[in-house]
């Protein structure tokens, strides 16, 4: 069998496992906290139904493993604010409903916050500028910027370069980052470079013709082995770190919206030129999203290819997006459901049973729908 094909089916498994354990513990997160907010926690499951097992564990909660392993879920007594009864989510307090529905984005920012920990002891891949560290206690390696993967037709296949490919200098200036390299193809784009590279330790030069485009300019994703090693400073770096990445995720997260918006607007104008630029946001917003084939079909074969380092790194960034993609104001997230929740509350007013369920709907689908295009998007990158 087809060495690639095992690596692919490899990575798609330790992607199921490591989303389906994430999700889960985050949905344990918010039945734990309901439990000790005296609300009846009916049923914690695994995966999704229909069924496959269930068992009533001795403090009443029905436990479960679905055929569908996208991830988990908690059934709550009376989940609707509506519910009044002694052990209804509903007859909870405002704060009580704030902690339960916030325990999940706890939990997955903690776990984050662990991995990143583990990985400062061996070696916390370097991906920010200024990411944290301990001068005293770290040590920091610096890797050749490598060719991971190749676009079909574009500047950097074009030119006769390869996966695996170690870049050492564009134009005779020396490269030492990832960023530098983005830096110098964009400053240079619509022009042809020469790019100096070793393959299998031969040094090698090509003649690159860069696309005029302020998106994949080169045709190539890289990778670079820089990483943070610390000792008694770890934990400290794994904190903090976490902090950084989050603001980093919010950050990404508003340039996603901002160039998705403007790409839409900018779709209507009646200027040729103001339509390219639209056109080159909403790509630019399409290339910095994946869905679940773009996230097991691509992203965890690469990693698990790369090794447990990784699997790691890609386990933390993922668990910290699922953190803080729930705490946005969005019904049926998490942080959806609290504003709702608190809205009312300020309003002094009653949010009944089916109105909720109209505000869920409306999240949910707007969700599916979001899905629906990421997916599509994800299985053109694929075939491209």
């Amino acid at each position: 069998m087809d060495i690639g094909f095992l690596n692919l089916i490899l990575g798609i498994i330790v992607g199921v496992i490591v989303l389906v354990i994430l999700v889960a513990v985050h949905e344990l997160g918010h039945g734990i906290v309901a439990r000790r907010n005296g609300v009846v926690l009916e049923e914690f499951g695994i995966g999704f139904p229909p069924r496959a097992w269930s068992k009533k564990l001795k403090n009443g909660v029905l436990f479960s493993l679905n055929w569908l392993p996208l991830g988990g879920f908690v059934k709550l007594q009376g989940e609707h604010d509506a519910a009044n009864k002694k052990g209804d989510y509903g007859a909870a307090t405002f704060w009580q409903k704030t902690k339960i529905l916030l325990a999940g984005v706890a939990v997955n920012w903690v776990i984050a916050a662990f991995l990143l920990t583990v990985l400062a002891l061996v070696g916390l891949p370097k991906i920010i500028p200024n990411q944290f560290s301990v001068p005293a206690d770290t040590h920091q390696t610096t890797e050749p910027i490598v060719v991971s993967s190749l676009v079909k037709d574009y500047p950097a296949a074009k030119a006769g370069l390869k996966s695996g490919d170690k870049i050492i200098s564009v134009n005779g200036e020396k490269i030492d980052s990832t960023a530098e390299f983005i830096a110098l193809t964009k400053a240079n784009k619509g022009k042809t470079v020469t790019v100096d590279y070793t393959r299998a330790g031969k040094d090698e030069t090509a003649k690159v013709a860069l696309r005029d485009t302020d998106v994949a300019v080169f045709g190539s994703t890289l990778s670079q082995d820089q990483s943070i090693r610390a000792t008694w400073s770890a934990p400290i770096v794994g904190i903090v770190t976490t902090g950084q990445f989050t603001w980093v995720t919010i950050q990404g997260l508003g340039q996603l919206l901002s160039n998705l918006v403007t790409g839409l607007v900018g779709q209507l104008s009646p200027n040729q030129s103001t339509r390219k630029d639209a056109s080159t946001n909403l790509a630019a917003a399409g290339d910095s999203v994946a869905g679940p084939i773009g996230i097991l079909g691509t992203i965890f074969p690469a990693a698990s290819k790369a090794g447990p380092k990784e699997v790691l790194f890609l386990a933390a960034i993922i668990s910290l997006t699922l953190a803080v993609m729930n705490a946005l104001p969005i019904p049926s997230l998490d942080g959806g459901r609290w504003f709702v929740t608190a809205l009312y509350k300020l309003r002094k007013k009653t949010l009944t049973k089916e109105r909720e369920e109209k505000i869920q709907a409306i999240g949910f689908s707007s969700l599916m729908i979001l899905i629906v295009i990421v997916t599509i998007g994800d299985v053109t990158k694929l075939f491209k």
